[in-house]
């Protein structure tokens, strides 16, 4: 696995730090000469641009939240005039008014430069062939992957999202060797290949997967990498501070390296916004330093994980943030008990009785909260008798309230009846009253 650019990526501490503050400076005193939103919340907050004198002063800057995008819509927090803007991404808006992202030529280069180390971090060389199957359009998801794969020299088959069986039959026909999508579709592609009778190992040419998008548990990775054959790296990112390429695993798959040259990285407490040590978990926060267009300060990213300073194996200096455990707006409260869906699925997928695809139902009958975990069986089990699968529903209910300590109904569902998804999974249906 490669190092794309070592000058960066394996920088001393001390100089990147010297870099990190500069760039902060930077981008502060932009932000307040060019976005009256910023300058607003900066004064109010009594805070000036010569105030930040470097990265430790960036606790003193006020938090932007994904809810000042949105009463700034469209393009109310861009640093630049919109004749410099060459791009517009959004978001989905499932959860409100989508937010809006926009780039200058400088800010798709740079995008290019992070995704071409993110992908060369999981293999990806001139001999690639890259299989995007990450939606194109508004979602930054597959152009973000395409030119880093491109800047890199890889051979790019940007298939987009859907259509399952004509993706393995590209993947097949092509010589497809680098999968990126998000971590629930490529469960279903393995499920899929498997009814084609293909084997992943055997009948095609898929060396690594570079999944993102979605939280996924390590017992998902270890289900994917045994399933198709192929290493499984995760990806992060996300649309409001650029998109795919914030961070990427290495081939010793031990946390995800930051890509600090261009993101300062915090964990805060989402309750109190109070900044944690290193190595405690929170919520990710994020500063983009070099961006132009839309140069986020402190993005509450509502993202759980923790940092860590270690040296990697491989050489890479920069942080290291943990896998995903969930998301601080999509922790399920119930009877008083935080349920993130990952600590489900780590038991579900652990254990090894079902197949990977399940589902929590969330409802309220009178005052009192219910939760009903369906997963589906697998062929062979749903053959079985009633008495092994009402024993195998009680084994995964006992392994829940031990690992939560709530209580909960476990429903064995048949195989193929929870939907799938070509994008991101829905983990969670909640009928509770708002």
């Amino acid at each position: 696995m490669g190092i794309w650019n070592p000058e960066y990526e394996c920088m001393d501490r001390e100089q990147l730090e010297i870099l990190q503050g500069e760039r902060l400076r930077n981008t502060v005193r932009r932000v307040y000469e060019n976005v009256p939103h910023y300058r607003q919340k900066m004064i109010e907050s009594g805070i000036k641009p010569d105030d930040i004198k470097s990265v430790k002063d960036i606790q003193n800057l006020p938090f932007t939240y994904k809810q000042d995008l949105r009463d700034t819509y469209p393009y109310g927090l861009f640093a630049v005039p919109m004749e410099e803007v060459i791009r517009i991404h959004a978001s989905t808006g499932t959860t409100g008014k989508r937010t809006v992202v926009g780039y200058t030529a400088n800010d798709i280069e740079m995008w290019a430069e992070l995704m071409a180390r993110c992908l060369s971090a999981a293999g990806t060389d001139t001999t690639s062939f890259v299989h995007v199957a990450y939606g194109y359009g508004l979602f930054t998801g597959g152009l973000g992957v395409h030119y880093g794969a491109e800047k890199i020299g890889a051979t790019v088959i940007p298939v987009s999202g859907g259509n399952t069986k004509r993706q393995i039959e590209i993947m097949q026909d092509f010589g497809s060797t680098i999968l990126t999508c998000t971590p629930s579709y490529a469960l279903y592609l393995a499920e899929t290949m498997m009814e084609m009778g293909i084997d992943p190992k055997k009948d095609l040419s898929l060396k690594a997967g570079v999944f993102g998008a979605e939280p996924w548990t390590e017992e998902m990775r270890k289900e994917i990498e045994a399933q198709m054959g192929i290493m499984a790296i995760d990806i992060y990112g996300l649309s409001e501070v650029i998109g795919p390429g914030v961070s990427i695993e290495c081939e010793h798959q031990d946390g995800l390296h930051i890509q600090e040259d261009h993101f300062i990285a915090e964990i805060i407490d989402p309750e109190t916004e109070e900044v944690l040590p290193i190595g405690a978990e929170g919520e990710l926060v994020f500063t983009c330093i070099t961006k132009e267009a839309l140069p986020l300060i402190r993005y509450r990213t509502r993202d759980i994980c923790r940092l860590y300073p270690e040296k990697c194996e491989c050489g890479r200096t920069q942080l290291r943030m943990s896998k995903i455990t969930g998301r601080s707006d999509d922790m399920l409260i119930i009877r008083g008990v935080n349920v993130y869906p990952s600590q489900i699925e780590s038991v579900l997928l652990e254990l090894g009785l079902t197949s990977p695809h399940y589902q929590l139902v969330v409802d309220r009958v009178g005052t009192l909260d219910s939760l009903e975990v369906q997963v589906e069986m697998t062929p062979e089990m749903f053959s079985d008798q009633v008495r092994q699968i009402e024993k195998t529903e009680q084994k995964i209910r006992n392994n829940i309230e031990s690992t939560l300590g709530l209580t909960c109904r476990v429903r064995l569902v048949e195989p193929k009846s929870i939907q799938r998804s070509e994008g991101k999974a829905k983990r969670v249906i909640d009928k509770r009253v708002k």
